[in-house]
């Protein structure tokens, strides 16, 4: 039967052919077709057949094709046909369905549907054929008859569509189902159907089987809906990455696709791959992606970025064309989202409204954890990213080479926070990926070298992290012994930086060391200075930290980097013996640096004591150098007065001075020196050697006896100084003099404190150390003296005392502190001299000032932070008892010298102590008050219990007990110094509270009651007082209330700008506020308060708008889920800013009626106004965008307008009105005043440029509320009183007066001058007169 129809389909003719299959029935037709089928014998040319006996025109024909196409499409779906059967049969129907009628291609799509709802598809093959029918349903324009009435082809294609997204599809068939329909033309609407119901899809298919879907549903984005796309798929997995750390967290369990977080992260490196690879095809849909991030950046940029979005923007910056606009995206996410970080810690107000989100940056850092899940195209942009923010937001500015990062605030600073990540970012990417570890490097490295003018300390830190991590990986490393190569032409900072952080690396690798010692040796004899410098300061470090076989551990070590790190024995026998020799060779070449430059001696001085403590076993070699040395400047006849050769330490080249030996430094590091020498390491000397170091250390001990008893004895005519000698820094002479003055009171500080070592306390060395002292004390009021009547100041050198922070720390107890009875008798040789306390006390401020300036002080342990802080303990501790014991009202009562009190001063040194613990120590503040509580019994357990803020709360109440006690006295008793240090370090422990506790409250209410009830006209006490009692008011609540109090204060003082009609009635809510420090000192900080305000209230603003904005964007890309979502917070926060303006507006009320002085309270006053204004005029544009919405304006938006209008704008133009006739009142100007134009001109302008400003942002304020009364059908402008008319008249007798003026001046001073001043007073006479009309 089946070869009687293939031959009759040989035939010309189609008659017995179509004759012959009526005759046979269809079930027969049917196994005929399944037979031919199963055995893959020609099923091609039988179908073929079938077909051509078929025609459509034939109702008959049309019939069996369709029957035909149902049992083809059963057969492929049974799974019994060979693949390229199955293939070649769904090729022919896909041929002849366009000849199909449209009923019959209506049944047969209506069947795919049918089966698709009813998960009848066995294998999916046929769905191949549904894009064919679907397309071929479109073309027909007959009316076709269905259910729901007669449709054309192409609606009835769209109601299939409708169906067919609105079915549930069997899992295993949405990747085919999608990728049919790229194969479909669809419409916008079509389009977004099938994207919607692909993307609901997402969360019931594995993870696994989404990343073909991903692809599918890409190639199908070319036809359109791409943001929706583009969308779906971010808001997915940014929805599993936020369940997913929520899991880590512990928070609760997810409720999508819970996987393991491995095969997450695969997967989405897949996708992510998947779309940058479509993007590369399409660059539209990169545009699209760019936008859809920057929408989202209007609001919350925590909801639109995470760690998802963020890989995904990252591998896109392989892509040239938006490698720049991603990274500026992500710099800008970055910075904004530390800015609000910073905005919400400082302001109570806005925590209660806007809950604290992730930061970007911890996504970034979570991208990078992510990353080693092959994301191999992410981790270039990672090291991108991470360099630019390092660059971009590293510390600028220098001070004496170093990088400015001083201040507990700028530490906060978001520039440093992002350089921060930048290198977080980079070191954990170098952690995770070793193949970019060498280009990490060598990025570091080039910046380290070629940045020489600007602070590198950022990059320095990087690398020493890098290094301590690694230092085995990157012995091997050749970019290392590169930059080595360039030392002697870096500063001596970045030489120290780069050496140290290098240090774990020398302890691994011998080459690398090798090479370092050769280009420090050739650096030693190198022409320039500073090359020799950081040769020196190369080599001492090497002497620090390579330790030498039976040398003392130090514990004390100051410079222990790497040491603990570096897991590899570097303290063998065998390595220690070979340090041991390397470290001579290393001291016979620094041995001739004592021949060089004094600056190349100080460092080796100063470098020696810690070598020491490293390396004991170099002991004896560096005594005997430093004795050898000692002995070149001193004078062995014992009778010979001065005891040292001040001569030969002063080099006179021509007629130019330089100092050529820092004797007094060298004396110190003797001092130091010897005093460890004797104490660690002689009781462990035995035989020969123990007795030719002791008696090194006689000879020493005996050199120093013999010049202090020199010096003591020595005048200043021994010196060849004295009142009458030249000082000046203009003479040779007087050069040489300064430094032999400078050098002798070193020497003395270095012999004080070397007699207090060694004194045991005894009453003669005391005597001596008083007597020293006098004589340091002569060269320094001759110096000063000499400084104060001379032009220029003395070098800064002389600034820094020598003393040690240890020695100044005991000393101090020992003055203060000490009670015991046998110690009592030779102490009070020292506590009767008031000037040698008073300069204890000064040289203990000093030091905490160096530590504050620069990070580290001078001296030994000056470097060591552990030793320092423990130093800062005891000076604090003791700075407070004195203070606390004897207040500066009782010393100074009996008082005659001048200058500062010692308890004037014990309180300067307290506020700078509790300012260095906070900005270098905030991680031990517990310990140092601990430190502090001398009184407490504690046992350790309790001591653990007592919180941070429970132990700053005892600190200040004892401050403000000595404050209350201030201003409890009479006003001429008040010390205003005293009571300014006391706010300060009042201000400074109150960083420790916790805002939420109870003795925060406490502080808070206390600061109130001292403004409220205690009136001083100290205006820096005020200043002061203020300042601290807002930065208090602003982490409890906003401080809109307490402005509005202060502006009604300040009104009632200065009075009314209407003085003659108008009597006011005087507040009287902060009894700090008088006539004195109404203006400018209280009106400026309230001013300045009203700015942050504004700026709150603006970023609120900002925010709201941004989530309106992203509703929108929402609704439009996911119409269903943006219609089930609501923004609770909204309203509140809308709320909040109509009351925060509202206060405002009365605040600002108060002040344009009050008589403000001319000057910057005026001026900030009319800024502040146009700021007000303008944070009005982004409400109202706010309201008009959600007014477009259906949620309408707020309620209470026509209140504050109508605040506004009846409230603050008449009242401003009558205040513009009282500024400018109280300038034009001003008497005329003197012929001084006249010479000064230019200057003048300049005040002009800044003074006249706010009215302008602040007119304009009325008329702006007023103009988009004519348009939100349109939009809201609300009138608003009923409340509103326009300004409508400004004519400008030319009155003619004021232009005669002042062109009169004009040809007087000309006359008088023939110059341009008189000209330009005309015009200045016809500006200021105004006679093109302004003239506002209110009706």
């Amino acid at each position: 039967m089946d070869l009687k129809i293939l031959s009759l389909a040989t035939d010309k003719t189609t008659d017995k052919l179509q004759e012959f299959l009526q005759t046979l029935k269809t079930d027969d037709l049917t196994d005929l077709l399944q037979s031919q089928a199963v055995k893959g014998r020609a099923v091609g040319a039988f179908l073929r057949a079938i077909f051509k006996g078929s025609p459509c025109s034939e109702e008959d024909g049309a019939l069996r094709r369709s029957q035909v196409y149902s049992c083809c499409i059963q057969l492929i779906e049974s799974g019994e046909l060979q693949q390229e059967v199955a293939s070649a049969i769904i090729g022919l129907l896909m041929l002849e369905v366009h000849h199909l009628p449209g009923p019959w291609l209506v049944e047969l799509a209506s069947e795919f549907v049918s089966a698709i709802r009813e998960d009848r598809l066995v294998n999916g093959k046929s769905l191949e054929l549904l894009p064919v029918i679907l397309t071929a349903l479109a073309t027909k324009k007959e009316v076709l008859t269905c259910g729901k009435g007669d449709l054309n082809g192409e609606e009835y294609k769209r109601q299939l569509i409708d169906s067919l997204c609105s079915v549930r599809w069997a899992q295993r068939y949405v990747i085919q189902l999608t990728s049919m329909f790229k194969d479909v033309h669809l419409t916008t609407e079509e389009m977004d159907l099938v994207v919607a119901k692909v993307l609901a899809m997402f969360p019931k298919l594995n993870l696994q089987e989404i990343p073909p879907l991903v692809y599918q549903l890409l190639v199908l984005s070319s036809k359109g809906s791409r943001r929706r796309v583009l969308h779906g798929i971010i808001a997915f997995f940014s929805e599993l990455d936020k369940q997913h750390s929520e899991e880590q967290s512990g928070d609760e369990l997810s409720e999508l696709v819970a996987a393991p977080a491995d095969e997450l992260y695969h997967v989405e490196g897949t996708i992510i791959l998947h779309i940058v690879f479509a993007i590369k095809l399409d660059c539209e849909l990169g545009r699209e992606l760019l936008k859809h991030v920057k929408a989202g950046q209007q609001g919350d940029s925590s909801k639109s970025l995470y760690p998802f979005s963020i890989a995904l923007l990252l591998s896109l910056t392989r892509m040239q064309r938006f490698e720049e606009q991603v990274f500026d995206l992500l710099k800008t996410s970055v910075v904004k989202s530390f800015k609000d970080l910073q905005l919400l810690q400082g302001s109570r107000f806005l925590q209660t409204l806007v809950p604290q989100r992730t930061c970007v940056s911890s996504m970034i850092l979570e991208v990078v954890k992510n990353s080693v899940h092959s994301w191999d195209h992410v981790t270039q942009g990672l090291i991108e990213l991470g360099f630019i923010l390092m660059d971009s937001y590293g510390p600028k500015k220098t001070l004496d080479g170093k990088a400015v990062e001083t201040g507990s605030s700028l530490s906060k600073m978001t520039n440093q926070h992002a350089c921060k990540l930048g290198a977080n970012i980079l070191l954990e990417t170098f952690k995770i990926h070793e193949m970019i570890r060498q280009e990490i490097l060598e990025q570091v490295l080039n910046r380290v070298v070629t940045r020489t003018s600007s602070p590198i300390n950022h990059f320095l830190d990087l690398l020493s992290d890098i290094v301590t991590y690694a230092p085995l990986i990157l012995q091997s490393c050749s970019k290392v012994t590169e930059t080595f190569d360039c030392l002697s032409f870096l500063p001596l900072q970045t030489v120290q930086g780069l050496l140290k952080a290098v240090q774990p690396l020398l302890k691994v690798s011998m080459s690398v060391r090798d090479s370092l010692i050769l280009v420090l040796r050739k650096a030693m004899f190198a022409s320039q200075l500073e090359a020799r410098k950081s040769a020196v300061a190369g080599f001492l470090l090497l002497l620090k930290n390579f330790k030498v076989l039976g040398s003392l551990s130090s514990s004390q070590c100051s410079q222990s980097i790497g040491v603990t790190q570096v897991q590899v024995d570097v303290h063998s026998r065998y390595n220690a013996v070979a340090n041991e020799t390397f470290c001579l060779e290393i001291i016979d070449s620094l041995r001739r640096c004592l021949g060089q430059q004094a600056d190349v001696r100080l460092l080796l001085y100063e470098g020696f004591y810690d070598v020491l403590r490293r390396n004991s076993q170099l002991a004896s070699s560096i005594m005997q150098t430093l004795f050898s040395q000692l002995k070149l400047f001193y004078e062995p006849e014992p009778d010979l007065l001065p005891p040292l050769k001040l001569g030969a330490c002063v080099l006179t080249q021509g007629s130019q001075i330089f100092l050529q030996e820092p004797l007094d430094h060298l004396l110190s590091c003797v001092h130091h020196c010897l005093a460890w020498y004797k104490n660690r390491v002689i009781p462990l000397q035995q035989g020969d050697e123990g007795e030719e170091e002791e008696g090194l250390c006689r000879e020493l001990d005996d050199m120093l006896e013999s010049i202090t008893v020199r010096m003591i004895k020595s005048e200043l005519e021994d010196f060849e100084l004295d009142k009458s000698a030249d000082f000046s820094q203009s003479t040779s002479v007087g050069i040489k003099n300064h430094i032999c003055a400078c050098l002798i009171m070193g020497v003395c500080e270095v012999l004080i404190e070397y007699n207090f070592s060694i004194s045991n306390f005894s009453k003669s060395k005391f005597e001596e150390i008083l007597s020293l002292f006098m004589c340091y004390k002569k060269f320094s009021d001759i110096l000063n003296e000499k400084a104060g009547k001379g032009k220029t100041k003395m070098t800064s050198r002389t600034n820094d005392s020598l003393l040690s922070m240890k020695f100044v720390s005991d000393l101090l107890t020992a003055l203060f502190r000490d009670s015991i009875q046998s110690h009592e008798e030779s102490l009070s040789v020292l506590r009767s001299s008031n000037e040698f306390m008073h300069y204890a006390v000064n040289v203990a401020l000093q030091k905490v000032q160096q530590l504050i300036r620069r990070g580290h002080v001078s001296g030994p342990d000056g470097q060591n932070p552990d030793r320092i802080f423990q130093n800062l303990c005891d000076i604090t501790r003791v700075l407070l008892w004195r203070y606390t014991s004897i207040p500066t009202s009782v010393e100074e009562s009996g008082r005659k010298e001048k200058g500062k009190s010692i308890s004037l001063l014990c309180l300067e040194g307290l506020q700078k102590t509790f300012s260095a613990v906070q900005q270098f120590y905030q991680p031990r503040i517990q310990q140092f008050l601990r430190a502090l509580d001398v009184t407490s019994t504690e046992e350790e357990g309790e001591e653990a219990g007592v919180t941070v803020t429970q132990r700053a709360t005892f600190q200040i109440r004892q401050f403000q007990r000595s404050l209350l006690n201030l201003l409890s006295s009479e006003e001429e008793d008040f010390n205003s110094k005293e009571a300014l240090l006391l706010i300060a370090i009042l201000s400074t422990l109150s960083r420790l509270l916790e805002p939420s506790s109870a003795q925060f409250m406490q502080m808070l209410s206390w600061t109130s009651k001292i403004c409220k009830e205690y009136s001083l006209e100290d205006a820096s006490f005020c200043k002061s007082l203020m300042s601290l009692f807002f930065s208090l008011h602003v982490l409890h609540k906003s401080p809109v209330t307490l402005l509005r109090d202060l502006s009604q204060d300040i009104h009632g003082q200065l009075g009314d700008i209407d003085q003659v009609d108008i009597e006011i009635e005087k507040t009287n809510h902060f009894a700090v506020v008088n006539l004195r420090t109404a203006a400018p000192t209280v009106c400026l900080l309230v001013l300045s308060q009203a700015e942050k305000v504004l700026e709150e209230v603006d970023w609120l603003i900002a925010k709201i708008k941004g989530s309106v904005n992203q509703e929108t964007l929402s609704a439009e890309v996911t119409p269903e889920a943006a219609s089930s979502q609501a923004v609770p917070s909204s309203p509140l926060m809308e709320k909040a800013i109509i009351m925060q303006l509202g206060t405002l507006v009365t605040f600002f009320h108060e002040l344009v009626q009050t008589a403000l002085p001319s000057g910057s309270c005026v001026d900030t006053l009319l800024k502040d106004l146009s700021k007000i204004y303008s944070t009005l005029t982004a409400f109202v544009k706010y309201c008009l965008q959600v007014c477009q919405s259906s949620r309408g304006i707020p309620n209470t938006v026509e209140k504050l307008v109508k605040l506004s209008g009846s409230h603050l704008t008449p009242l401003c133009y009558s205040f513009i009105s009282y500024v400018q006739n109280k300038r034009n009142n001003n008497p005329k100007r003197t012929e001084k005043e006249k010479a000064a134009a230019g200057t003048i001109m300049a005040k002009v302008l800044r003074e006249t440029k706010p009215i302008p400003n602040l007119v304009f942002a009325i008329e702006q304020y007023e103009k988009f509320l004519i348009h939100l009364s349109k939009k809201s059908k609300v009138n608003l402008m009923q409340h509103m009183k326009l300004s409508t008319s400004r004519d400008f008249k030319i009155k003619g007798n004021i232009l005669d007066m002042v062109l009169r003026e004009d040809e007087e001046d000309e006359s008088e001073e023939g110059s341009v001058l008189g000209l330009f001043e005309a015009r200045s007073n016809i500006s200021s006479l105004n006679p093109f007169k302004l003239q506002v009309y209110v009706k």
